[in-house]
């Protein structure tokens, strides 16, 4: 990856934490004396992420239910404001923006969310839905309509004539091809998919995943692909990143990450993907539980379930460093290399 080519998307230290501290103000330590105000926690979601994600790539975004996957999409998508970091795209910071640009920024990057059902508003019409944002941002006018929300329909491998139909009219499969269809209709150059095919049945998920491709090909879309199943992260990516409560620990090309492994969390997830070159094995959950990220570990926040940690890894948070071209972990481990 040519790190002289200005990345579509770039996060530098980038949190987001929800809640606030107990006691941040004197007028919060005075109500918390008197016991008219309960103790507040802060969940730390995402925890001094890099991210830069380059045009045309795929990339995936990897880790167990918790880890903050949806918080940095919804944050690469500008849906979510970060609580500290900089966030930006094509090389300028949003915070920079002018309103014109901050408005151009947005329409650049769309999000397609897991639950097809609850992103689609069950009162408009699918044509409605489809393309009022476009109408609304000028993309189309009064007069184009229907041909502009037939071209998105068709692109997304759904009938045009069913455009005057209601969400609740159509299978899973099909409601996530209008939410697909609705982010195209603006144009779009990269798209967040938030785990988008894990609530649809396998043979539509392949569909899906066609879909995406195909798309990619045809538009040149960039995209980061947000899943917790290895095996379709491992067909789709380029580059995959894995975090755990809240931080990267690891980040590689695909085939890199997939064959050489470096992190202890990285290889115990792939360790729970089955192999039809593998006749009988037995596969053991990840030792322990996620911790909660109100009160994450010290130290690296994996050492409580890792087989390898040791003193340091209790005290210390390792830093993300280059263990092979283009290859990034975070463990003490590599400490020597």
């Amino acid at each position: 990856m040519d790190s002289n080519v200005i990345p579509i998307v770039e996060l530098d230290q980038v949190s987001k934490t929800f809640g606030k501290a107990s006691g941040e103000g004197a007028f919060e330590r005075w109500a918390q004396r008197l016991q008219l105000t309960r103790k507040t926690s802060v969940t730390h979601a995402v925890d001094r992420v890099d991210l830069r994600i380059q045009r045309g790539e795929v990339v995936g975004l990897v880790g167990e239910s918790g880890c903050g996957k949806s918080t940095l999409g919804r944050m690469v998508a500008g849906l979510m404001p970060a609580s500290s970091g900089q966030v930006r795209i094509d090389g300028t910071a949003v915070d920079e923006l002018s309103a014109a640009e901050r408005h151009a920024a947005r329409l650049k990057i769309q999000m397609i969310f897991q639950d097809p059902s609850a992103s689609l508003n069950p009162r408009l019409r699918v044509d409605r839905i489809v393309g009022e944002g476009a109408r609304l941002h000028g993309l189309t006018d009064s007069a184009g309509f229907d041909d502009y929300v037939s071209a998105q329909l068709q692109r997304a491998g759904l009938n045009p004539s069913l455009r005057q139909r209601y969400p609740h009219q159509f299978s899973g499969g099909q409601r996530q091809r209008i939410g697909i269809a609705r982010a195209l209709a603006v144009q779009p150059q990269l798209l967040v998919c938030d785990e988008s095919v894990a609530a649809l049945d396998v043979s539509i998920q392949a569909q899906i995943l066609n879909l995406f491709m195909d798309l990619r090909d045809e538009l040149g879309l960039t995209y980061l692909f947000i899943s917790h199943d290895l095996g379709v992260v491992e067909h789709l990516c380029d580059r995959v990143i894995v975090m755990y409560l809240g931080r990267v620990v690891e980040s590689a090309p695909v085939e890199e990450l997939f064959g050489a492994a470096n992190h202890p969390y990285t290889q115990a997830l792939l360790a729970q993907i089955p192999r039809f070159d593998v006749r009988s094995t037995r596969y053991d959950a990840i030792k322990g539980e996620i911790p909660s990220p109100l009160n994450p570990p010290s130290g690296c926040h994996f050492h409580p379930r890792c087989p390898h940690a040791f003193a340091r890894c209790r005290e210390q948070a390792p830093p993300l460093r280059e263990v092979a071209p283009n290859h990034l972990s975070a463990c003490h481990l590599n400490d020597q290399i």
